[in-house]
Order: structure tokens, then C-alpha cells, then sequence
């Protein structure tokens, strides 16, 4: 006769909570998918959850997050700053450069190139804090969507009631589109072509507004503060 062997299991239905995944079985809450930034959002979840547990507001929270990223990048943004501010000041030579060279690109970006280097410029240096906060924003977005912390989560009652929606009011959108305008009319300009700067100072702000009327508005927020 066959033996009959008994196979005891178990299932867990219920919301992806980080903790509570933790406490049924080690490892399962690798159930949560954050794709390849995870090594991003779990830390910021728990630092969300910790701002939470003092606050407990989840908007105060990222509020509170934004203030913490922006410390920590604030040597890197005022090396940026600075560099901005010495490009403007070649702004002249530049203009002279684009004269003297109207005809022949490649010369134009040689002598461009050598100027940056007799005054120790670099061109990107005005746009990498943007792009490494690039990763963060992305990875806030991922953690909105796959974590359940901020599901349903009021920031302003009647306003945003819900941090993982888009902001039903379009205010926060519309507020981040005249903030990035405004900061880039006090920003130093950097020299370069004034038609592609001009461009560069209306295209941004409608583009992030664009972007942000259907997106989390715990996201918005973030880039807003």
C-alpha cells in the first residue's frame, strides 16, 4: 500500500506591508517589486514610515524627505551653482566665440571646450544634480505604486485625500510648472545659444506640468518642495 504523506502549507492575503511580510516569513517581502532601484526605495519607504511615525502625515513625510535629499546633495548643487555662475560671467567671450566661428561648428565647440578647460568648467556640472535625482524620483514613483503605505494616504483633507492618485485639482501640477519657470529666471544663464534658452525656459516648466496631471501626486509633491 502507498503512504499517504501530508503537506502542510500556508498563504497570506493581504496588504504588501513591508513589516507584516517580514514577520510571517523572512524573505517574503521580496514580494513587494521594485524592479532595479530597489536598493532606492526600501531605505526611502523606511525612512517614509519613520518621518510617518513622527508626523503622521505621509505628505509632512515626503515633505520632510525632500528636506533630508536636498541636505545631502547640497555640496553638489552648490558646486553646480557656482559653475553656472562662472559660466555666465565667459558669457561675453562666449558671444564672441559664436561671432568668430558662426560658419564652422566643429572650431566653435573646439575654442568653446578650450575655454572651459583655462577656467576649470565643466558644461554638465549645471545639469548633474538634475540627473542624479533623476534615479530618486523614479525610484519614489516605483515605491508609490508597489507599496501600500501611501494607498489612500490624505495629505490636505479634501484637497488630496490620497498621495498614490493624481492631485484631482491639477494645483500641485500647475504649481510645480510655475515654480521651475521661476527658478530658472533666477537661475545664472550659462551662455550658449539665446533662441534654445528661451526655448529650454518655457519648454521645461509645460513639460513636468504635462507629465504630472495624471502622476501620484505624493510624486508632484516631492518635485514641488
Amino acid at each position: 500500500a502507498r503512504e499517504a504523506k501530508l503537506i502542510e502549507g500556508g498563504f497570506y492575503a493581504g496588504p504588501k506591508d513591508h513589516g507584516m511580510l517580514q514577520s510571517i516569513q523572512a524573505g517574503l517581502d521580496r514580494a513587494v517589486d521594485y524592479g532595479w532601484l530597489q536598493v532606492l526605495c526600501i531605505p526611502m519607504l523606511w525612512l517614509l514610515r519613520l518621518f510617518f511615525s513622527v508626523v503622521g502625515n505621509y505628505g509632512v513625510a515626503i515633505i520632510m524627505l525632500t528636506v533630508l535629499v536636498k541636505v545631502l546633495s547640497l555640496p553638489l548643487t552648490e558646486k553646480s551653482y557656482k559653475s553656472m555662475q562662472e559660466m555666465a560671467r565667459l558669457k561675453p567671450k562666449m558671444d564672441e566665440l559664436q561671432k568668430k566661428h558662426k560658419d564652422d561648428k566643429q572650431k566653435l565647440n573646439e575654442d568653446m571646450m578650450k575655454l572651459y578647460q583655462q577656467h576649470g568648467i565643466s558644461p554638465l556640472s549645471g545639469c548633474l544634480p538634475m540627473l542624479l535625482q533623476m534615479p530618486i524620483w523614479i525610484a519614489l514613483y516605483r515605491m508609490l505604486f508597489s507599496a501600500v503605505e501611501l494607498y489612500q494616504a490624505p495629505f490636505v483633507p479634501v484637497w488630496l485625500d490620497n498621495l498614490a492618485e493624481k492631485d484631482p485639482t491639477y494645483i500641485l501640477p500647475i504649481l510645480l510648472g510655475v515654480g521651475m519657470f521661476v527658478q530658472q529666471k533666477i537661475t545664472p544663464q550659462a551662455g550658449g545659444d539665446p533662441a534654445q534658452q528661451k526655448m529650454m525656459l518655457y519648454f521645461m516648466p509645460v513639460l513636468f506640468t504635462v507629465m504630472m496631471l495624471g502622476l501620484p501626486s505624493g510624486l508632484t509633491l516631492y518635485i514641488l518642495i
